[in-house]
């Protein structure tokens, strides 16, 4: 089997050769061609083993859609031995594609499902090609599939991400739970990369957090301190002034234990730690949205019948805080990183008026807002937003399709935009707000300088968690690439799970 449209490239071939003699995982940058090593190992492996099947897996519909396509260009094969394959085919038939078929494309809930009921014949399949390879934990479709495979021990599994986690445990879990042997790494820097690699600007904005949001800040923050005195009663033994999200929801876990002792005085903290968890959300709100987004998350505390939202009500200080917030909804003001964020994507289509523009917020809320203000100000905006939150797959495809073709030059999504869709290339990505997700990082930024040169703008307020999230995810970065250049020069030490392991 031959594969055309295209010239493998030196560091793909070095990769392939790793691939062919190990169970491999692979972290290349977005737009290196992560997808073209899948497809030449396919070409390998049906080459040694003709009767063989390929199974790539891919967590959403319009990846495997665009996947498809392009192992149908890229392989000297009959198009109709490579399907497309999801739940929406009736089970009755899936026997006749597997059967009929050589490579399937699909999602790993799909494969997992047609193995429990029997309609895979494992010993048949000759490579597994996991991609998005980092949402591979423990019970997800991924690992299932993998296992089964793996205990079988006829299969090569390729698994591909760009970015697997930031430490050794989170990706040793990848590595077991995919039965991985070996690690390829590559950035920007490697000799064999650099040629093939865009030059990616990132430029830090930072906002000055105005005196009037202080002054809400100071209020609710007050509020929050009070409530934080009375942890320490339920086991907190750290300061209070480093206690953090994490520490809230960990003591959280452990209440709900203690409830289901029937422990009386952990319902107590139950609605204590609720309540510390909403005002650390409205800090965080305030600190790295807007005012918007904040009177927004109140009006939906209205709506709750819980004790703690009626409680954080009830407070004066909140009461007082959202009567600052009226009287800035008033006057019109928001919080500036709107006004930087419009002269920014003003400035840019002055400079060019063909620039695509993606801009990455983490709320709905606020995609609806910078939505508004843009289409108010006449650029050419559209939303893309998860269908849990409004949109159907139909309404996605139709809005990335119109952002491709040019009728809107800006995209405003929220994390359903980062992976999982064939969105083309853009000019410029924007962080509105700030992850510290280094994958969340590294899959915001990968929407530009892939074929051309492009440009990540990242929006930050001086001295919040937002400047705190910037910091971390970098430092993750950096931390996670460390790590696996370490992997890749010693190999790999890591216990290889069963299938029990997941049951």
């Amino acid at each position: 089997m031959q594969i055309r449209n295209f010239t493998p490239r030196t560091y793909q071939l070095n990769i392939l050769n790793t691939c062919k003699a190990n169970n491999t995982l692979v972290c290349i940058p977005t737009g290196l061609g992560k997808t073209k090593i899948a497809i030449m190992l396919a070409a390998e492996v049906l080459d040694k083993r003709p009767e063989a099947k390929v199974i790539v897996l891919t967590p959403t519909r319009p990846l495997a859609d665009q996947i498809t396509k392009e192992f149908q260009e890229c392989l000297d094969i009959d198009k109709e031995k490579i399907i497309l394959l999801t739940g929406e085919t009736h089970a009755s038939k899936r026997d006749v594609k597997y059967e009929d078929s050589q490579i399937i494309i699909a999602t790993p809930q799909t494969v997992q499902k047609d193995i429990e009921n029997n309609r895979i014949d494992l010993d048949k399949i000759g490579l597994l090609v996991i991609d998005e390879a980092h949402r591979s934990r423990q019970k997800f479709a991924n690992t299932i599939v993998s296992k089964n495979l793996s205990e079988k021990g006829t299969s090569r599994i390729l698994a591909l991400t760009a970015s697997p986690g930031n430490t050794k445990a989170k990706i040793d879990e990848i590595c077991e739970n995919l039965g991985i042997t070996a690690v390829e790494i590559r950035s920007e820097s490697d000799e064999d990369v650099k040629e093939h690699v865009q030059k990616k600007d990132a430029e830090y904005v930072e906002i000055e957090f105005p005196e009037q949001l202080k002054r809400i800040h100071t209020m609710i923050k007050d509020y929050y301190k009070e409530r934080l005195e009375n942890v320490k009663s339920f086991g907190i033994y750290k300061p209070l002034s480093v206690v953090n999200k994490t520490d809230l929801i960990l003591l959280q876990r452990r209440l709900q234990g203690e409830i289901q002792r029937n422990n009386q005085s952990a319902f107590y903290g139950m609605s204590l730690v609720a309540q510390l968890l909403k005002l650390s959300y409205m800090l965080e709100t305030l600190e790295t949205q807007g005012v918007k987004s904040l009177n927004y998350f109140l009006k939906k505390l209205e709506t709750e019948t819980s004790k703690a939202s009626k409680t954080i009500l009830a407070n004066p200080k909140i009461i007082e805080a959202r009567k600052e917030l009226d009287k800035l909804k008033e006057q019109d003001i928001e919080h500036p990183k709107f006004n930087k964020l419009l002269e920014i994507i003003k400035n840019n289509l002055e400079t060019n008026k063909n620039f695509r523009i993606i801009i990455f917020a983490t709320y709905r809320n606020t995609v609806d807002n910078i939505y508004n203000l843009l289409n108010n100000s006449g650029i050419r905006a559209i939303k893309l937003v998860g269908q849990n939150l409004g949109l159907t797959q139909k309404e996605q495809i139709e809005s990335i399709k119109q952002f491709n073709d040019g009728v809107y030059n800006c995209l405003i999504t929220t994390s359903i935009g980062e992976e999982g869709l064939s969105i083309k290339e853009a000019d410029i990505a924007i962080f509105y707000d700030n992850t510290p997700s280094s994958i969340r990082k590294i899959q915001r930024a990968g929407r530009v300088g892939r074929m051309k040169e492009g440009k990540v703008i990242f929006l930050v307020t001086k001295g919040t968690i937002d400047a705190a999230y910037y910091w971390k995810s970098k430092k993750d970065e950096t931390k996670m690439k460390n790590i696996l250049y370490k992997m890749k020069d010693k190999g790999i030490s890591v216990k290889q799970n069963s299938l029990n392991d997941f049951k």
